[in-house]
């Protein structure tokens, strides 16, 4: 399959319909995560109160998990609109934010995955793994853990047992459903010295996920494809982190065929 062509489609597909992704994510990040999608040409809802989280996840045309600041009400929401969201047939993306670090963050994790059917469980290497039981620790939203060639084979183990995309986010990036592995070289190490970056990839994969229907894989290898590209186009123009945000979501924004075609970096097998 030619990724560059696939890419180009999805995000044509993302603002020609502007797929409503419905965000239960962490203070930190609503705002950030808000203004990517809209960059991106989405269109982003943020709620948690279990009183309307049945029919606001009914309306959206995908779900996005974020544990990053997770409380026990908070959790209760993300299973019932999980729930709605496996009846409305819509894709689930899980962000594992900080798995392996508590006992309580990652039984949480453990519990969507249980209860819920999830598309796609995006982290870094030590949140994904911590919930393989490998024992890996983590330290909050930081990875201690380094992706290399050797963790292909445990990630798309991951993904035949949980049933869904395993995607980590890394130097190279690994999205596997396993069966297909797609490895991406797009990014820039500035994308880590922004709070919120992370949180808005797994936004942006729920985008790419809703607007593709199928190929969800193929659609999670795009979403981290063009991000990374954006990362790579804004560190062009800003060599600093505050500046940096500005250029990445302006780059969100402006990137196109022309730049998939010249930039995107992303191969399977």
């Amino acid at each position: 399959m030619d990724m560059k062509k696939f890419a180009e489609r999805s995000l044509a597909r993302v603002r020609e319909r502007s797929p409503l992704v419905h965000n239960i994510t962490n203070f930190v990040v609503m705002n950030s995560s808000a203004n990517i999608l809209l960059a991106l040409g989405a269109s982003p809802v943020m709620a948690h109160c279990p009183a309307e989280i049945e029919e606001m996840t009914g309306i959206a045309d995908a779900l996005v998990l974020n544990i990053g600041t997770i409380e026990e009400a908070w959790l209760e929401a993300m299973l019932l609109a999980g729930r709605t969201a496996n009846k409305k047939g819509i894709p689930v993306v899980l962000d594992p934010v900080g798995a392996g670090a508590t006992s309580f963050r990652t039984d949480a994790v453990r519990r969507i995955l249980d209860e819920c059917r999830v598309s796609v469980l995006r982290g870094n290497a030590s949140e994904v793994f911590s919930l393989a039981g490998s024992g890996v620790k983590t330290r909050g939203v930081d990875s201690t853990l380094a992706f290399s060639d050797a963790h292909v084979d445990a990630a798309r183990a991951m993904a035949v047992e949980l049933g869904c995309i395993i995607a980590i986010s890394g130097p190279v990036d690994c999205i596997t459903d396993g069966d297909r592995v797609f490895s991406v070289k797009n990014g820039h190490p500035l994308m880590t010295r922004v709070t919120g970056i992370g949180c808005g990839l797994s936004a942006t994969v729920a985008a790419f996920c809703a607007a593709a229907g199928e190929g969800l894989c193929e659609a999670a290898a795009s979403a981290f494809g063009f991000y990374g590209m954006c990362g790579d186009m804004a560190a062009k123009i800003a060599q600093k982190p505050a500046s940096f945000e500005v250029a990445f979501i302006d780059s969100l924004y402006s990137a196109g065929e022309h730049e998939i075609s010249n930039m995107l970096d992303v191969s399977g097998h």
